[in-house]
C-alpha cells in the first residue's frame, strides 16, 4: 500500500525565555496561545513519565507553552533551566533541524516587524524567479537564536514549477 501525507502538527523550540518567546510570537505573528505558560515536573504524573521517556531521567523542572499558527500548525516552545545558546546556531551541513518557514505576502512589513522586536534579517530578500514570478523568501531570526524562512507564497505554488 502506497504511503499517504501525512500533515504537520507542531514544532517545538527551545528558548532562553519563555515569557518572552510568548510575547515575540504572539505580537509579530499573531499566533495565539492554546496552553499558557506552565511548568512541567519530573514527577509521576502522565507529561513527566512522557517527558523521562524523551528527556531521559537527569532533569527536575522546565517551562511549556502551546501556540498556534494561522493555519493550525502548533509551536511548542520550551525553557529548560541553565539552557545555553550554542556558538553558532546555523551549523547547516549538520544533520538535523536548520530551520523552519513561514509564509506572509508583505515579507518586507514582517521583516521590519521582526526587526522592531530584536530579531535579525539574515538576508537580503530574494526572488526565485526574477522578473517572471512574485515568489519571494528571505531567512531571519528571532531574538532567541532560532532561524527561519519567510516565503512569499505556499510552499507547493513556489516550486511546482521547479525553482532552480
Amino acid at each position: 500500500m502506497k504511503p499517504y501525507p501525512r500533515s504537520f502538527s507542531h514544532i517545538g523550540l527551545s528558548v532562553p525565555s519563555l515569557d518572552e518567546a510568548v510575547k515575540f510570537y504572539q505580537e509579530v505573528f499573531g499566533w495565539y496561545i492554546i496552553m499558557e505558560p506552565s511548568d512541567v515536573e519530573n514527577d509521576d504524573s502522565a507529561i513527566g513519565q512522557m517527558c523521562r521517556d524523551v528527556f531521559g531521567n537527569e532533569w527536575d523542572t522546565f517551562r511549556i507553552a502551546h501556540m498556534a499558527t494561522g493555519d493550525r500548525i502548533g509551536i511548542e516552545l520550551f525553557e529548560f533551566p541553565q539552557n545555553e545558546a550554542p556558538e553558532n546556531n546555523f551549523e547547516y551541513w549538520k544533520t538535523g533541524l536548520f530551520h523552519f518557514a513561514i509564509q506572509d505576502p508583505d515579507i518586507e512589513g514582517l521583516v521590519e516587524k521582526i526587526k522592531a522586536h530584536g530579531g535579525k534579517q539574515r538576508m537580503p530578500i530574494r526572488e526565485y524567479y526574477p522578473g517572471e514570478n512574485p515568489y519571494r523568501m528571505v531567512y531571519v531570526e528571532d531574538p532567541f537564536g532560532n532561524i527561519f524562512e519567510i516565503y512569499s507564497h505556499g510552499y507547493e505554488l513556489t516550486y511546482s514549477e521547479g525553482a532552480y
